[in-house]
């Protein structure tokens, strides 16, 4: 493992799997369980990276297969690399783009060699292997990449989850052999869908290749959630004490303390910015529909317990009025309170699992938060 990258395991709960750590990397250190606001295209949507950094991020996700098609890799290298060309001096971690070209369907086609797809923007062709993945990710420069892997969906047969799970360790294989930058981590990623056993099998043969890190992926595709639940815990006993795991693309807050009770240290998901755009917040006591029109005459701020720039200094009434009247300022808004309740409640996380007490605060948060509506 690269002297600039590795986890410092800090504390294990005495009553769940659930870890308290730290990642290091070339461009600081992210305190674990953490959660990543996502960056597709290099930007965290209608947020500048001061204002990601005010909500507390150490670290944002970018992903291979857009930056690929637009701008293109070759440009972000030019600009000097990933960092310097968004302008976020934190860690960067860049997915393979795995999951978007799975997302397309009708527009891939998955070989031995790699998945052949078109453009979503314009239809061009073009081909990921696990070799063309890795100089794609090797020339974005992020602190952490993610291998090539193949996400089966839901619900998915045996044969189609085992070919899947068993080509991606091979590939995964192939993207440790071309991976060309010992200043970026290379993480693996457990496959096998629905299939407890295949899991199993995934992660350990993973940790005898000995990456850095390791990724949880094909999870949280459509599933119950007592299922997710089920099968990580299942998986992440057989994942090495002493590496990070990154359960990949979820991050509702019920889901973040559920992952940390089994052990994870690293989420990310667009869900936080994505409902913000359309003007639903997170609150303790469930998500609010700033658009409703009960809020027309309603000063108060979005959670009078958050600290954010958002409920510091706006009311309900004022980011209803933002969102009708079409002003881009609600998005904002709604983005920066979103990503700091999220990045708070990890920091609640992150104190419980020191004190022993992350059964309590799952408790007390599922005592107010209502997963079931809206209001």
């Amino acid at each position: 493992m690269s002297k600039q990258f590795y986890f410092e395991l800090k504390k294990k709960s005495a009553t769940s799997m659930a870890r308290r750590g730290v990642v290091h990397t070339p461009h600081g250190d992210i305190q674990t369980p953490c959660y990543m606001p996502v960056g597709t295209q290099a930007t965290v949507k209608a947020m500048t990276p001061e204002d990601v950094k005010a909500c507390g991020a150490e670290i944002i996700l970018s992903n291979t297969y857009h930056l690929h098609l637009r701008p293109g890799e070759e440009l972000v290298r030019e600009a000097g690399g990933l960092h310097k060309f968004m302008r976020w001096d934190r860690p960067i971690l860049t997915d393979s783009g795995g999951f978007q070209v799975f997302s397309l369907a009708s527009l891939r086609k998955i070989t031995e060699e790699g998945v052949a797809f078109r453009s979503h923007i314009d239809g061009s062709k073009h081909l990921f292997s696990p070799e063309t993945v890795m100089g794609i990710e090797n020339a974005l420069g992020a602190d952490i990449m993610m291998q090539l892997d193949v996400c089966s969906a839901y619900p998915c047969d045996r044969r189609t989850a085992e070919d899947a799970m068993r080509r991606s360790l091979r590939w995964a294989e192939r993207c440790k052999k071309a991976h060309a930058r010992e200043d970026q981590a290379l993480f693996g990623i457990v496959q096998g869908a629905f299939e407890r056993d295949l899991r199993i099998e995934s992660a350990k043969a993973l940790a005898d290749m000995d990456f850095p890190g390791y990724g949880i992926g094909g999870l949280s595709v459509g599933e119950p959630k007592p299922q997710m639940y089920e099968l990580l815990e299942a998986t992440t006993p057989e994942l090495p004490a002493g590496k990070p795991r990154y359960l990949m693309g979820v991050g509702s807050p019920d889901c973040l303390i559920e992952g940390a009770l089994r052990g994870v240290d690293m989420f990310d998901c667009v869900l936080a910015t994505r409902i913000a755009r359309n003007g639903t917040v997170f609150t303790p006591n469930g998500r609010m529909v700033l658009r409703n029109a009960k809020y027309i005459h309603d000063f108060d701020p979005i959670d009078p317990e958050c600290d954010c720039y958002t409920c510091r200094n706006y009311s309900r009434a004022y980011i209803r009025h933002l969102f009708k009247a079409e002003e881009i300022l609600g998005a904002h808004l709604c983005s920066v309170h979103n990503l700091r309740f999220l990045l708070r409640l990890m920091e609640r996380i992150r104190a419980a699992i020191e004190n022993d007490t992350l059964e309590q605060l799952r408790d007390e948060f599922f005592a107010r938060y209502d997963m079931t509506r809206t209001f």
